[in-house]
């Protein structure tokens, strides 16, 4: 498949579509190490620059089978300011100006779940998918959990996906996936691989500190509220990671138990929800247990299904925002499949009945 590949960062869609059968020929972003992780990684096509001020030399592409990319969702993120005229949000519109040039035979755009799934976007996301329609795309949308297409971590973003042809068929997405879902390993077997934080190939360490909060927040699980100062919060290893922020590096990063990774023993965290919850008093503003440390670049990477031994450039807070910021390698591998064997002939398109809505896996 002749590809074009919009947003790429670090290339976690484009891995995906790569293993799907994709030509990359062209790909953009606007981060100078991203770009440069790319460049090491897979290609020198890759052009780094404001996407807007390469629209002519796309126009030059003939025969473009699939356009793919992410475009900044910060803009429509519930963990952002949700701002429409956010001009990272305008970017969602680059991406369909680039596909009214490029004219392929099917686009594949991920964003964040919020997109697909709440009221306050609906006038946007149908402006989105019209504006697909009336340049001759089947179209429709659907919101996936990571975790159904073997990544380990619960990580829920939306995908809308056009073939060119009949625009008043809805494809129906909820059926179409059904075949590319893949169980996801847990994350200690996800980094059974890896040696110990801070050697062989595992090497680049995070410091922050980690701080136990003197008034956290509670909930019933453990693993959510704020139990430490800062955003980061426990990893779940023999269950599912939550969602990789590209705001990692500092007290955003996620935490590790290493007694509980390597030694297999009973995870600290619960022990300690289960103190404070029935005592609160028991709660104090101190350093945490030292076998309790910051997730790895390595382990982010493989969290996200990097594939093992995946250069990223720059700085280490650089490298932890790159891999926040992609499409997990598996996620877009699934997508890819799907939309490549509609392309290949090798499925056929299966149709919505009745009125498009939000669709979850």
């Amino acid at each position: 498949m002749k590809t074009v590949s919009l947003f790429s960062g670090a290339g976690g869609l484009d891995i995906g579509a790569i293993k799907a059968g994709a030509n990359i020929i062209w790909a953009n972003d606007i981060m100078k190490d991203a770009c440069a992780t790319y460049k090491k990684n897979i290609g020198d096509h890759i052009v780094c620059g404001d996407l807007n001020e390469h629209l002519e030399e796309l126009s030059e592409l003939q025969n473009v089978d699939l356009v793919i990319g992410g475009p900044p969702c910060q803009g429509f993120s519930v963990a952002g300011k949700m701002n429409p005229e956010d001009p990272r949000s305008q970017m969602i519109w680059a991406y369909q100006e680039v596909v009214s040039i490029v004219n392929p035979r099917a686009f594949i755009l991920e964003n964040v779940k919020a997109l697909g799934a709440l009221s306050k976007w609906e006038g946007i996301r149908n402006q989105l998918l019209d504006g697909f329609r009336k340049l001759g795309y089947s179209t429709s949308y659907i919101v996936l959990n990571a975790t159904d297409f073997d990544v380990p971590q619960v990580r829920e973003r939306v995908f809308v996906v056009g073939f060119k042809g009949d625009i008043n068929m809805t494809p129906n997405l909820h059926e179409m996936m059904q075949p590319y879902k893949r169980k996801a390993k847990t994350v200690r077997d996800t980094l059974s691989f890896l040696d110990k934080a801070g050697f062989g190939n595992n090497i680049s360490t995070c410091n922050a500190k980690i701080t136990l909060a003197a008034t956290p927040v509670l909930r019933k699980s453990p693993y959510a509220g704020m139990l430490f100062n800062g955003l980061g919060r426990p990893l779940k290893i023999d269950g599912y990671s939550a969602t990789l922020p590209a705001s990692m590096g500092g007290n955003k990063t996620p935490i590790v138990d290493e007694r509980e990774l390597y030694n297999k023993e009973q995870p600290w965290i619960v022990r300690y929800h289960e103190s404070i919850t029935a005592d609160p008093t028991k709660a104090k503003f101190e350093l945490a247990p030292q076998f309790l440390r910051r997730l790895t670049v390595e382990e982010a990477a493989a969290i996200q299904t990097f594939p093992n031994g995946y250069q990223f450039q720059g700085s280490q807070c650089s490298k932890y925002t790159q891999i926040g910021n992609a499409v997990p390698c598996n996620l877009g591998y699934a997508v890819c499949q799907m939309v490549a064997d509609v392309l290949n002939k090798k499925v056929k398109i299966t149709p919505t009945i009745g009125k498009q809505t939000t669709l979850k896996l």
